[in-house]
């Protein structure tokens, strides 16, 4: 992570949506509208993974405050995130005593090989150093089992919108963003396989509908947010 970033978002702990909602205020959506979109989409992407998604065990690297979980925690066997922040973690255990918590040093996942089906990173690697991006994403795959999957949720830089939010964002200070290429770049250098990326959030994807519109502009570089996604 940048430089001093757990101290950063420890001071988050408490106000994380409210830091979220100041800066993505002007366009009458809430943060957990955009959680909801993004667990959504992780969604469809576990349903193609060979176990059950009912047992599928998912690491979330990276995880904040987990206000995903509550979302998620119904559609896995086992629901792990790990974050560089003490009190964002203390957070989330607290608020999900049904799901694995553990601080981690922003490189090594506190797991043994082949432990989890499946990885989400949700607008972290933004925060990650440049040259440490590959260590993490290499102890990503590290931890999946044959077959599992990775998935990186990161904004689009090319967004005008997007590129105002984070310039308006407290935690995004520190932000670098990756270019779609970047990330598809950077799980082929970590080892994954059979990498793909997709434009998200072009429309308001609430709800299967809207969702299917938002596809049709999936190959488009104009959707706030994209997803890149990696096979062991």
């Amino acid at each position: 992570m940048q430089r001093n970033a757990p101290v950063e978002f420890d001071l988050y702990e408490q106000n994380y949506a409210e830091t979220v909602n100041r800066a993505v205020g002007f366009s009458g959506l809430a943060v957990d509208f955009f959680t909801r979109v993004k667990v959504d989409y992780f969604g469809e992407l576990l349903d193609s993974l060979a176990p059950s998604v009912a047992r599928a065990e998912v690491v979330d690297v990276g995880c904040g405050v987990a206000n995903s979980h509550p979302l998620l925690a119904d559609r896995v066997g086992r629901l792990v995130g790990v974050d560089v922040s003490k009190a964002c973690i203390a957070k989330a255990a607290a608020d999900n005593p049904q799901n694995e918590y553990k601080l981690y040093d922003g490189h090594n996942l506190p797991y043994p090989d082949a432990a989890f089906d499946a990885a989400s990173a949700v607008c972290v690697f933004h925060h990650v150093p440049i040259t440490e991006r590959l260590r993490l994403a290499s102890d990503i795959r590290r931890v999946l089992r044959p077959g599992g999957l990775f998935a990186v949720f990161e904004h689009n830089s090319l967004n005008p919108l997007t590129r105002h939010v984070v310039n308006n964002c407290e935690f995004d200070k520190d932000a670098i963003l990756l270019r779609r290429q970047e990330t598809e770049i950077l799980l082929k250098d970590a080892g994954f396989q059979r990498i793909y990326s997709r434009f998200i959030l072009t429309v308001p994807a609430k709800g299967s509908l809207l969702r299917k519109i938002d596809k049709l502009f999936a190959h488009l570089p104009i959707g706030a947010q994209y997803y890149a996604v990696g096979r062991v």
